[in-house]
């Protein structure tokens, strides 16, 4: 069953770019409303954990160095079938292969700077909410 909230992050590629603005400004247009959102830098510590499902990928050291490379947004988002929803938003995650008009054919830069993350599953974005948001965060 598809629950209505997701969990996304502006990656640090996008936010360096000037990218919150209009990639926010998509989330809002697309009907998903922002439950919680933080600006904030991850610690290679914090990505690492964050990251820890992938701990045993070739990529997952270069994925710990750039999300603790600069700023990210973390948001939850609301909206009936939100994940599925928001994976479309986003396109696949190489750019190239993404669709016209998602956030990542616009934004991304390549597979590994591909500007969003996006849940992939009601569960992993219940998880990934709560690691960025305590309760009293969520509304």
């Amino acid at each position: 069953m598809a629950t209505n909230r997701t969990f996304t992050m502006i990656k640090p590629d996008a936010v360096a770019d000037g990218n919150i603005g209009a990639i926010l400004k998509m989330i809002e247009e697309a009907g998903f409303k922002i439950i919680a959102m933080k600006y904030t830098k991850l610690t290679a510590d914090l990505a690492g954990k964050f990251y820890e499902v992938h701990k045993e990928r070739p990529f997952y050291g270069e994925l710990v160095e750039y999300m603790s490379s600069g700023p990210i947004v973390a948001a939850i988002l609301e909206k009936d079938n939100a994940v599925a929803d928001f994976r479309t938003l986003i396109g696949a995650t190489n750019p190239a292969e993404a669709a016209e008009g998602t956030i990542r054919k616009l934004y991304a830069k390549s597979i590994g700077e591909n500007a969003v993350h996006g849940s992939d599953s009601d569960e992993n974005a219940a998880i990934e909410g709560s690691f960025y948001f305590s309760e009293t965060e969520r509304f």
